[in-house]
């Protein structure tokens, strides 16, 4: 497989109300800010929702925390489970009814959760919240610029994950003050009043239906051929180990870092302090891949993040006196790989297969994100920091290696905003 740069990247670069495959730069700055914003509120009540609820809502009902918490792996399963349906039916209908589809699925999810009378209903609140996930997150929202833009979605993709890296910062101090004033109950009927008063009618105004140089008329549904074989299919079968792993990596980290700062020997305070490095350097990161990713293969940019994540576990793991500069390492390889992750299927496999095999994709990611923060505890359990460090950086440099396997697969040269890509085998 490999992808050749054509003509056409000079016109990608002009701006204004220049026509980019029949789509003006206007309307298309207009589609990413919509779904940044709802991606934003999406993240922030769902994924993000129990960092500042878990603690009211078990102290509130007398639900363990562990049950209380384990709501979200429930999400992340489900959300798993959906995922290859929805790249499939975003490749067929676009993403226009399966992000609107996924604000009805958060707020019914939300507004259930709100009204949980028992541990139970809870639990299938969540179950709900992961079908709203997997069919509204990142995955399934790059899988929508995929069939919108096509070749030229891939700056759409960097400027969502840019927006995306602000859902923590806007929403963990708005949940905080909804809980204050209105109560953790309170707070899941706001957040769910928002997706269907706010998401849902800005994502069926805004997102088209139809695909920007697609031949399928507007209205219909666009059946794709998404069969692999050869070096198509070693390919996906490496892009889904290393997505499994990512995931797990991420998942854990995120889960117990302050517990792994503290277990090596650092204070609750300057643990919170130094965690607090890992959001802004994902939005650095990304900011740098935004100015310059246009000018090489985002086969690339997998392989800096995969480096740069191993790098900054390894210096965790050593105990280096430094440990913000493992941090900031793991930060923006984290940051840069959600770019990888929308980016380098579409110029794989290219457009026309690209959401359902995006769906596929995620799917066993998101299972992996699911289970990895109980076997974090375990590890944490039965062998410190230290070993949990350990475990942490193998799954690091195993990824590194499947990406220098994956250079094999494909020969990555500059793909620019626009070019015209084919897969030669």
């Amino acid at each position: 497989m490999r992808l050749r740069p054509g003509g056409g990247a000079h016109a990608s670069g002009r701006v204004g109300l220049l026509r980019e495959g029949g789509v003006t730069a206007h309307s298309r700055a207009v589609v990413i800010t919509t779904l940044g914003i709802t991606q934003i509120l999406a993240w922030g009540s769902s994924y993000y929702l129990l960092a500042v609820l878990a603690v009211p809502i078990s102290s509130d009902t007398g639900w363990p925390l562990p049950w209380v918490v384990g709501g979200l792996s429930l999400g992340l399963l489900v959300a798993g489970l959906v995922s290859p349906r929805v790249g499939r039916l975003v490749g067929e209908h676009g993403g226009r009814p399966v992000l609107g589809g996924s604000a009805l699925l958060l707020g019914l999810g939300l507004a259930l959760l709100g009204a949980a009378p028992n541990l139970g209903v809870y639990l299938l609140a969540w179950a709900v919240l992961g079908a709203g996930m997997g069919a509204g997150l990142y995955d399934a929202a790059f899988s929508a610029l995929g069939w919108l833009y096509r070749e030229k979605a891939r700056s759409a993709i960097t400027h969502l994950t840019l927006w995306g890296g602000f859902a923590s910062t806007v929403c963990w101090p708005l949940s905080a003050l909804l809980v204050e004033r209105l109560g953790w109950r309170g707070a899941c009927f706001v957040y769910a009043a928002v997706q269907i008063a706010v998401s849902l009618p800005l994502l069926l105004v805004t997102l088209r239906t139809n695909a920007a140089g697609a031949s399928t008329p507007r209205g219909q549904t666009r059946k794709v051929a998404v069969s692999l074989s050869g070096s198509d299919h070693r390919a996906f079968l490496i892009l889904a180990g290393i997505w499994v792993s990512a995931g797990a990596t991420t998942s854990v980290v995120s889960v117990h870092l302050i517990t792994l700062l503290q277990e090596s020997g650092l204070s609750l305070a300057t643990a919170v302090g130094l965690g607090a490095l890992v959001g802004p350097s994902q939005v650095a990161a990304r900011v740098v891949e935004m100015a310059f990713g246009g000018k090489h293969h985002p086969y690339w940019t997998l392989a800096a993040a995969m480096i740069l994540i191993a790098l900054g576990l390894v210096l965790l793991w050593v105990g280096l006196p430094l440990p913000a500069l493992g941090l900031i390492l793991y930060g923006s390889g984290n940051g840069i790989y959600s770019i990888a992750r929308g980016a380098l299927p579409l110029a794989l496999f290219g457009p026309d297969r690209y959401p359902a095999l995006a769906g596929r994709l995620a799917g066993p990611g998101l299972v992996a994100q699911a289970l990895a923060p109980s076997l974090g505890a375990v590890l944490l359990a039965r062998w410190g920091a230290g070993g949990t460090y350990a475990g942490l950086v193998v799954i690091a440099l195993i990824n590194v290696a499947l990406v220098a396997v994956l250079r094999s697969q494909v020969r990555p040269e500059p793909v620019f905003e626009g070019s015209s890509t084919s897969n030669a085998q």
